[in-house]
């Protein structure tokens, strides 16, 4: 399956706030629900038994953070619908997992969507995730493909009663969210970016096959990265320029570290991008240059035997009187001449430069 663009053909004439998961399934996918309420003081992470139990986080003073693993389940989807009065087109929205990255003010919600970037150990592909977040007044919601432990170290944060975060409201929480994110992004092209180097240290030496099919494999996953960094960078600034009721003047600082570490991210996979496209056209030049050095040799060669293959030719004719052939030193002074013309031809192209 292509990894940069799908469009199936049942979504085509779908109405836009259809309950449908418009994207690709996840492996192991199993919707589950995690919970952290909490303000500068208290902290709890109840356990929901029942679904329409969210609800009751809708009014209180707390900062709550809902996070939901998985999209497949429609029940859910419904009634979280119907606990935070979400228009229909807020969830259609989370569960097209393909759109680009983008904020979307509704009347009672911001929705914010973009990719998540992880690298896979085994096989050291990139690894794509959509991730939406649902901002409230008091209530965030997040929506991951499958489940994960990305946001563990903001939970972490929020358990050790960290102040910033602690006192902050669901807008620096989508700040922190983001920001790990982003981090991941950064992590990723520089992983990548470590292997495009160390093969710009070693083309010179080597030029086999395996390294084009290395340059190759490295600009297809740079080029898969940009999709997602390009886009999350556009969003980024549209956020940070957004006048929306539930994110403080306060946080908008916080937003322009985001800016500085995606526009980091982009300019990064921007220069190895370049950097691969120098080492493409420094491993045709070397091949080229080694080619003429080939060339220049065999052409020397056989430059060379001319004189000695026309005068073997002479002395091989069937002509009965030929006066040299009766001299008793006509076969050595052949050689000589031979051997004469030879040192005399290579000595010029060694004066010319020419090998």
């Amino acid at each position: 399956m292509t990894r940069f663009f799908t469009k199936k053909k049942n979504e085509i004439g779908l109405a836009p706030d259809e309950l449908i998961f418009r994207g690709t399934p996840k492996e192991n996918q199993v919707a589950s629900m995690h919970i952290i309420d909490f303000d500068s003081k208290k902290l709890r992470e109840p356990t929901i038994y029942e679904i329409d139990q969210i609800s009751d986080f809708k009014n209180k003073d707390t900062v709550t953070w809902i996070n939901v693993d998985g999209l497949h389940n429609p029940t859910t989807m419904q009634s979280l619908i119907s606990a935070f009065n979400l228009d229909s087109l807020v969830i259609a929205e989370v569960l097209n997992t393909d759109a680009r990255p983008r904020v979307i003010e509704f009347d009672n919600c911001d929705l914010i969507t973009l990719k998540m970037l992880m690298l896979d150990e085994k096989s050291g592909k990139t690894v794509v995730e959509n991730l939406s977040l649902i901002l409230t007044n008091n209530v965030l919601i997040s929506f991951q493909e499958k489940k994960g432990d990305v946001f563990e170290p903001v939970r972490e944060r929020i358990r050790k009663q960290k102040k910033r975060i602690r006192n902050g409201g669901t807008d620096y929480l989508i700040f922190a969210l983001l920001d790990i994110v982003i981090d991941n992004y950064l992590y990723v092209i520089s992983v990548l970016g470590e292997k495009i180097e160390a093969l710009d240290d070693s083309l010179l030496i080597n030029t086999n096959q395996n390294v084009i099919n290395q340059i190759n494999n490295y600009k297809r996953e740079l080029n898969f990265l940009r999709k997602s960094v390009k886009p999350a960078k556009e969003m980024i600034f549209s956020l940070a320029k957004t006048e929306s009721d539930f994110i403080t003047e306060s946080t908008y600082v916080h937003f322009k570290e985001l800016e500085d570490n995606i526009s980091q991210a982009n300019d990064a996979s921007d220069s190895y991008r370049e950097m691969l496209s120098d080492q493409l056209n420094i491993y045709h030049t070397t091949i080229s240059t080694k080619l003429n050095d080939i060339m220049k040799f065999l052409t020397v060669f056989s430059v060379v035997f001319i004189p000695l293959t026309f005068i073997a030719g002479i002395y091989g004719t069937n002509f009965e009187y030929i006066p040299e052939l009766t001299y008793k030193y006509s076969y050595f002074i052949m050689w000589f001449v031979m051997i004469v013309v030879t040192a005399a031809m290579l000595l010029f192209f060694k004066l010319k430069k020419w090998f």
